[in-house]
């Protein structure tokens, strides 16, 4: 497929930012990255488009796909907008954190335990630190982070909570937040029965507007590609929102384009289309 980008877009450079969502965009949700999305992004972050990784991952989650893509250097968004990194070589862990957005999450844990009684959470705070009620499924965690009780879970100054529920559906997440009535804080419900709950107005899209802002890059040489409901906002705010294939009929509602699914390498069909300018 050839995609027909739209004239108001600036050929790839440093006019350009291009959002990316990582699991389901630019990685299977087995972890996987093909060679031809890992080129298209080489090849187009070569022109000087600022190429940003916008995701739900927390940064401990996050380092290993910029490595992976040899982004070393620009903007990562973070935990679905809490956590945006200024990525540098020179500096010690590779980047610096340009802003962190924390909220208390004891109300959050709360409401979230009555109706979920038997989920795992993990809590994130503003340093990297991550704290979990129990161990999750083996896999679905990067590092090792600290097992602790929940009511030290409700004390931690949070940048996101993330509720798993690996008996259950995406939809049983749904009916239960229902039940819930959770306030003063944005959250979306991931492919599986997974959530993640960030301060109230966070989200990939507020960060980004802020990274647009120190750019200097035109709010209409805006791109996102993404495929989750933690993406709407994102697709709102791009001047060129592209949803993958397999996304949901209400993900790709917010999207411009459709592009083919991650199986497809649907993220580099968007990409090469930049590049063909």
């Amino acid at each position: 497929m050839r995609f027909t980008v739209p004239h108001h877009l600036p050929k790839a450079g440093p006019e350009l930012l291009v959002a990316l969502d990582v699991d389901g965009t630019l990685m299977s949700h087995l972890g996987d990255v093909t060679a031809r999305v890992a080129d298209a992004v080489a090849a187009l972050a070569a022109t000087g488009t600022h190429v940003v990784v916008a995701t739900g991952r927390g940064v401990v989650a996050t380092t290993p796909v910029l490595d992976a893509l040899g982004l070393w250097q620009g903007y990562s968004v973070c935990s679905n907008g809490a956590m945006t990194l200024q990525l540098d070589p020179e500096a010690e862990r590779g980047f610096e954190i340009l802003e962190a957005v924390t909220f208390h999450p004891e109300a959050t844990l709360r409401r979230l335990r009555r109706v979920l009684p038997d989920a795992l959470f993990l809590v994130e705070d503003a340093h990297m630190g991550r704290l979990v009620s129990a161990p999750f499924p083996d896999g679905e965690l990067h590092g090792d982070p600290r097992v602790v009780d929940f009511e030290e879970l409700c004390q931690v100054s949070a940048t996101r909570i993330t509720l798993r529920a690996p008996d259950l559906e995406a939809v049983h997440i749904h009916e239960a937040l229902e039940q819930a009535g959770l306030h003063g804080v944005s959250y979306a419900v991931g492919w599986t029965a997974w959530l993640d709950v960030a301060p109230e107005g966070v989200t990939k899209a507020s960060a980004l507007e802020r990274v647009r802002e120190h750019l200097r890059v035109s709010p209409f040489a805006t791109v996102a590609v993404g495929d989750g409901a933690n993406d709407h906002e994102m697709f709102d705010w791009a001047s060129w929102g592209v949803a993958m294939g397999q996304a949901s009929d209400r993900t790709k509602a917010h999207a411009n384009d459709v592009t083919g699914t991650v199986a497809e390498d649907g993220l580099a069909w968007v990409l090469e289309a930049l590049l063909e300018r």
